[in-house]
Parts: C-alpha cells; structure tokens; sequence
C-alpha cells in the first residue's frame, strides 16, 4: 500500500514513502522533529486509498544524500526551497501541503512565500511562526515551553545528551504516546553517523531573514489541548494570521505527536479539508 521511493533533485536524492495513483491528486506531507516521514504512514497509507498522491519525504538532514554539515544550510529559505524543489521533481506545479511540528513551520513558511503553488494548507501542532513568536515574547507559558531551544541551539552536547542510554532522552521526548517501535526506528535513524546533528542544525541555523505575513489559501489548523510545546495562547492567535477560509480544529487529550497518537482523528480531518477544496 506503501511505496519507498526516492526524489532526485540538485541537492540530493530524497527519500520518501508514497501512496496512491500518480495521476491523483497532489499532497505534500512534511515531518517534525524528531521523527521522519513515516510519521505519515496512516495519512499517506489513507490518501492513497482515498485516490490522492500522497508523498512525504524525510527532509533535509533526515534524508542521508541530503545532508550538509553547516548549520546555515538549514535555514528557513532553504527547507522552503526544498518543498519546492521536491514538488517541481515530482512535476507538481500545484499541491496541498500538510506539515507537523517543524514541518508545520515550513509548510506556513511556504504558503507565506508561493502561495501560488499550494491548493490549501493543513498544520498540526505549530501555530502561525508570528503568533508564536508573540506569544514567547508576551506569554510567560510559552515562552517557559520553549526555552529548551536555547539549550539545542547553543551547544553540541545536546547530541551526546539525547543519544546515551540508548537514546533514553529522545524516547521520553514521545511521553509514551508513540508506539515502542516507532521510536526504535527514529532513535535508530538519528543514531547514524550525523544524522542527530544535521535534524538539531534545523534549530541552529538561525532566525528567518524576512518576517512572514499572513496567510491566504485556505488552511486547516489543528492543536492539541496536551501539547507540551505549544500553548493555547499561539494556537488561538494563529486564527488572525490567516486571511483565506480558516477552520481551527482542537483535539482534546492528545498530545504534540498528534499524527501518531491519534492517527484517526487526524486523517479524517485532512480528509475533510481536502474535500472541501
């Protein structure tokens, strides 16, 4: 039902896992940290039933022949460009775009700056990058939410960190919301020689240049009321963020890692906004 397939582009080859006819229509689907697109399984594995071409691809840094060493080369301009150049491969001149946790960073990034190409926009978690950061100025529970991101943007020793005791530190990260086999393969993947480093180097390459506007294709946006990263503050402002037809979706009990622990939900929401449009 699964297709492993690989992306050639001009900064490398990306893997990725696909389902569904290739004339079907379009969908993007973009993975957090730190997981891989096999995040997606059940969303890709459903849209591919569903009639739609449904690919997500393990990033840059996630992918092992997309892998620069200079945290530079992870920048906000970069990671757009990919979804770009991925989709331009893939001979997609239009596509949904769906994105969770730093893929949700990258998919409003690329509806701010090719709102041309994507047919609508699905976020899960990550509000509007201008809420959020609003809300880690204004807001003393967001910003007590990610204050961890000054300790991984500064210091390699996060990677010894995350990795000892068979990386005890990333497995915790997923509060046993995950299944056990899951996060093997994730723990595995950024056991590999500077895998770790490259998804981390997404944090340490620095603030985007330009500030992003609002938004104007229609977007679904869904939060989680456990969201250990995200508080309500951000998620509730993203709604002014957003100038195309917005629906705003909260799932109750469910924590960051949304897409795996309540796949159903998720799905059937996607699948909504997708008909809708």
């Amino acid at each position: 039902m699964i297709d492993h397939i690989s992306i050639p582009t001009e900064a490398g080859s990306f893997d990725a896992i696909a389902a569904g006819p290739e004339d079907g229509r379009p969908v993007l689907l973009l993975h957090g940290f730190p997981e891989a697109a096999v995040e997606w399984e059940h969303q890709v594995a459903t849209l591919g039933v569903l009639g739609f071409r449904a690919v997500a691809p393990d990033q840059r840094g996630y992918s092992p022949d997309v892998r620069p060493e200079q945290a530079s080369d992870y920048s906000i301009d970069h990671l757009v460009g990919d979804v770009v150049t991925i989709t331009e491969a893939l001979g997609w001149p239009k596509f949904d775009l769906v994105g969770h946790d730093w893929g949700g960073a990258v998919a409003w990034w690329t509806a701010d700056a090719h709102p041309e190409r994507l047919r609508s926009l699905a976020v899960v978690s990550t509000p509007h990058p201008a809420a959020l950061a609003e809300a880690m100025k204004t807001d003393e529970d967001q910003h007590l939410r990610t204050r961890y991101l000054t300790e991984w943007r500064q210091t390699r020793v996060t990677e010894r960190r995350m990795l000892e005791n068979d990386g005890r530190a990333l497995r915790d990260m997923f509060e046993r919301r995950v299944s056990p086999s899951k996060v093997d393969d994730y723990v595995q993947r950024l056991s590999e020689p500077g895998a770790l480093t490259a998804a981390l180097n997404w944090y340490r390459a620095g603030r985007p240049a330009g500030k992003i506007g609002k938004i104007a294709v229609p977007t679904l946006y869904v939060w989680s009321t456990e969201d250990v990263s995200f508080g309500s503050t951000a998620a509730l402002d993203t709604a002014n963020w957003v100038t195309g037809p917005y629906r705003f979706e909260m799932l109750e009990d469910v924590t960051h890692w949304a897409p795996e622990e309540a796949p159903e939900a998720v799905t059937s929401l996607l699948v909504e906004h997708l008909h809708a449009r």
